[in-house]
């Protein structure tokens, strides 16, 4: 049986920048073959030529044994490919329902449309997959994971042979997660050939066969999953080995910067949280999805603002109504989904490193370009931001470097006390590493860091202490050596053996 696709040689470059040097992979049936690299590397060029929105340069492209030149979206659809994007393209004042029919039927115009038929078939796919998702609501009434899963249906749906799935756990609860493998396993079984991209190396070695590496637009090794670790894999990946992934707290505390004593939102659900965070430490905050880590994050930074209990900065006990007050009072916040709320891609990173310090920076309204511009190059060396300069758009950065110009942005109001909600979501291991060593060197400077994770090898690797959120409230405090058995113990509600 030919494999279901086989790519030789492709190139790919982009003006000056070569995207791809020279890439070969193959997917057979029944394969879950994982792709891997690090930002940068050439993954979403060679995505984009194998569902045909890009055109290699060079090379060959092959689909069940046979050649394909001039690959469009549309026809990569009719051979069979569907692609899973992290983030989901979806109609968002449609339903479910419409927007799965939108998908795999094809109406002939003036026609009535099929409703009943298109709820059944709705209501089938998402059994499949075990999504208890309502086919008649509006998918902007959808959570982002909720999202996904309709897309895995309408892939599911439309009977594809090779699925590709970029990044597919990014936003799911861990229940979700465990629904999401069993359908990648169904579709293995089935004989269905997946490509499977996530940072989560643990996802790899749980679920694929084979794995290629991409290194600087080259793939650099195609192995049988068992014949690798996890060093061995991190090693192809960046070409170096990578020791000190979590480096080690540098220094003591210091005095309490945040004490919260009973503190709750009625809006967000969120009820008696006591926890401080002392100059110098990172606190982890461990749970699952749904535990109300975000709702707290929002609470501290006046976006949901508190109605119960006492939040005392330094000692003094205050108020924060808003986000302009928490930042005044000198707390930052850099939030989940950085392309929503952490940066702006359109602008350049001048401009997203300074938004916050407008005031401070333009006084009376003049535009002292020069002083963004310096303000700017300090934080692109001191972060080492990857980029052409302070003019390139944050969109042409990758993951991780956005990310870096998201943290920017807030180091640059000077805070006392930095919230971090998942600050290496969907980032590649080396700009994770490096990530990591910028929050530690920022504790070792005297800032307080609060960051929420739920990659529990990092809560346990950076935090100094962990607290544990369980429906919207802290049930746990543990030390930083805690073990993973009991923060997931503490996390599920559990007692731990």
């Amino acid at each position: 049986m030919p494999a279901l696709l086989e790519l030789h040689t492709l190139t790919k470059s982009f003006g000056a920048v070569r995207a791809l040097r020279g890439v070969s992979f193959d997917l057979q049936p029944g394969e879950v073959h994982a792709l891997l690299g690090e930002n940068g590397a050439g993954k979403s060029t060679l995505i984009k030529i194998i569902t045909g929105a890009h055109q290699p340069d060079g090379g060959t492209l092959k689909i069940a044994g046979e050649p394909v030149a001039h690959l469009t979206p549309a026809r990569a659809r009719q051979l069979g490919i569907a692609c899973i994007y992290q983030q989901p393209a979806l109609f968002p004042d449609l339903s479910v329902a419409e927007n799965i029919g939108l998908r795999l039927q094809q109406t002939p115009a003036f026609t009535r449309v099929p409703w009943k038929a298109q709820h059944r078939r709705a209501v089938e796919l998402l059994q499949r997959i075990g999504a208890q998702i309502d086919p008649g609501a509006e998918i902007r009434a959808l959570s982002m994971p909720e999202q996904q899963l309709v897309e895995i249906a309408c892939a599911l749906g439309s009977g594809a042979r090779i699925v590709i799935m970029d990044e597919p756990t990014a936003s799911l609860t861990q229940k979700e997660q465990h629904l999401l493998f069993a359908v990648v396993r169904e579709l293995r079984s089935a004989g269905v050939g997946v490509i499977y991209i996530s940072h989560r190396l643990e996802e790899i070695f749980a679920l694929a066969d084979r794995v290629t590496v991409l290194r600087d637009g080259e793939s650099v090794g195609t192995h049988a999953v068992d014949d690798l670790d996890e060093a061995a894999l991190i090693k192809l990946m960046v070409g170096r080995e990578m020791t000190h992934l979590y480096p080690p707290s540098e220094s003591p505390p210091g005095e309490p910067v945040l004490e919260l004593r009973d503190l709750g939102c009625a809006a967000s659900g969120v009820h008696g949280i006591s926890l401080d965070v002392r100059a110098g430490e990172v606190v982890g905050l461990a749970g699952l999805v749904g535990a109300g880590r975000t709702e707290l994050a929002r609470i501290l930074f006046g976006l949901t603002p508190a109605d119960a209990g006492e939040i005392k900065l330094r000692g003094q006990r205050v108020t924060i109504d808003s986000p302009r007050s928490a930042v005044e009072q000198g707390i930052s916040y850099v939030p989940e989904d950085r392309r929503r709320h952490g940066v702006i891609l359109d602008l350049p990173i001048a401009a997203n490193t300074t938004m916050a310090v407008h005031p401070q920076l333009f006084p009376g309204s003049w535009l002292r370009l020069g002083a963004e511009r310096t303000l700017t190059l300090d934080f692109i060396r001191d972060l080492a931001i990857k980029c052409a300069g302070p003019d390139a758009p944050v969109g042409s950065l990758s993951g991780g470097n956005q990310q870096k110009v998201a943290v920017a942005r807030w180091l640059a109001t000077k805070p006392r006390l930095l919230i971090l909600d998942e600050p290496t979501q969907g980032v590649d291991v080396g700009a994770k590493s490096e990530l990591h060593k910028i929050i530690r060197r920022l504790a070792a400077d005297g800032l307080a860091v609060l960051m929420i994770s739920s990659d529990l090898p990092e809560i346990l690797g950076m935090s100094d202490r962990i607290a544990v959120m369980r429906g919207s409230t802290i049930t746990a405090h543990l030390p930083g050596n805690a073990d993973a058995h009991t923060v997931m113990a503490a996390a599920l509600g559990q007692r731990a053996a």
